[in-house]
């Protein structure tokens, strides 16, 4: 973790900072390696504080190496903003970075009233954890192989008379017994004419039915870290119009993967793809970017989109890329990949077969 507080530092630096609080989930998690629910950190050019409650105290301990751990209670004498007040008084900092994506304006109000003297400043750290380690990349693949391995297990579990949210429910029973510590995301499971949204719930007394589409959505979490993947069968044998969907979404899915290589905009990859899908005439029901970067957040940066005109890929980037087209009162699909954004180009992470499976 010592050069993820070397970064912190190196903001304190540019932005004329004197600290920042750190204070979501998965930036907490990044910097300090808490994994704990409840905490705060406090990072300045000469110390690293984690702030957390009895219930967190030996666990951030273990975990937060190189930081001094701060019990807060619940008294006035006591509580967090009482012991972060003290925090800041003993250094001294006068001008304190906060994650203003992230913190509400009720928990700023009470940090105004907290801290009388000090001035507090937006900053922005999600861009800190864009680009994933050699060791964050590992627990990524594991994630996806977990989520592969669900997809094939549910192939066979596939037949008309089943619900929706049956599949969902089976998805995640055996990505937790594969050692997935949750879904990335609810999962989403949308059949027939259902397909046209494209982040349907299942639904509990939706059937599947021979001749339709099944879109599945889903993830594992292993270790904190993502995965994401989209696939899209046929009951039974695929009709015409499925066939040349499915095709259509094949080649712009195909066509994004090679686009995704490092010193191309995200707009570049995104239209990659989705210049296939307009050509065809389907360019409006593609409503939605590309990908999405994967990390300790299901969705983070980079945003593959046609509007990131000048952010640009670097090696070390983990993203999706999941095109889909979605025809009201028809149905849709979407293919997805999870991609290592490499020095030779893309990784596709994901090994699921992408050609159209037909379940007899």
């Amino acid at each position: 973790m010592g050069y993820r507080l070397q970064e912190i530092r190196k903001t304190l630096s540019q932005t004329g900072l004197d600290g920042i609080l750190i204070t979501k989930p998965e930036n907490r998690r990044y910097v300090s390696g808490f994994t704990g629910s409840a905490g705060l950190v406090l990072i300045s050019q000469h110390s690293a504080k984690l702030f957390t409650d009895f219930r967190y105290t030996e666990q951030a301990a273990k975990q937060a190496v190189g930081y001094e751990v701060i019990r807060h209670g619940t008294t006035q004498e006591t509580n967090l903003q009482t012991m972060l007040a003290k925090a800041i008084a003993g250094e001294q900092l006068q001008t304190i970075g906060f994650e203003s994506d992230f913190v509400t304006f009720q928990a700023y109000t009470t940090l105004k009233k907290n801290l009388p003297h000090c001035t507090l400043e937006p900053v922005e750290l999600d861009h800190l954890r864009m680009v994933k380690d050699e060791a964050e990349i590992r627990l990524i693949q594991r994630a996806v192989d977990i989520a592969d391995t669900a997809f094939t297990h549910i192939l066979s579990f596939l037949k008309p008379g089943i619900t929706e949210y049956e599949v969902a429910l089976e998805i995640e029973h055996k990505m937790r017994q594969l050692g997935a510590e949750k879904p990335a995301f609810d999962t989403i499971v949308a059949s027939g004419t259902r397909g046209s949204l494209p982040h349907a719930m299942p639904l509990p007394n939706k059937k599947l039915t021979y001749g339709e589409f099944v879109t599945m959505d889903f993830g594992a979490v292993y270790q904190g870290y993502s995965s994401d993947i989209t696939r899209t069968v046929v009951l039974g044998r695929a009709n015409a119009k499925q066939q040349e969907l499915y095709n259509l979404v094949l080649k712009a899915q195909l066509a994004g993967v090679q686009a995704v290589s490092p010193g191309k905009t995200c707009s570049e990859v995104d239209y990659a793809a989705r210049s296939i899908i307009e050509q065809a005439g389907y360019g409006k029901f593609f409503g939605h970017g590309l990908g999405h970067g994967v990390g300790l957040a299901i969705h983070e940066e980079p945003r593959l989109s046609p509007s990131n005109e000048t952010m640009k890929l670097v090696s070390g980037m983990v993203v999706t890329v999941e095109p889909g087209v979605y025809l009201p009162d028809w149905g849709g699909l979407r293919i997805e990949d999870t991609v290592l954004v490499s020095a030779e180009g893309s990784k596709v992470l994901t090994a699921s077969s992408k050609l159209l499976i037909e379940l007899e």
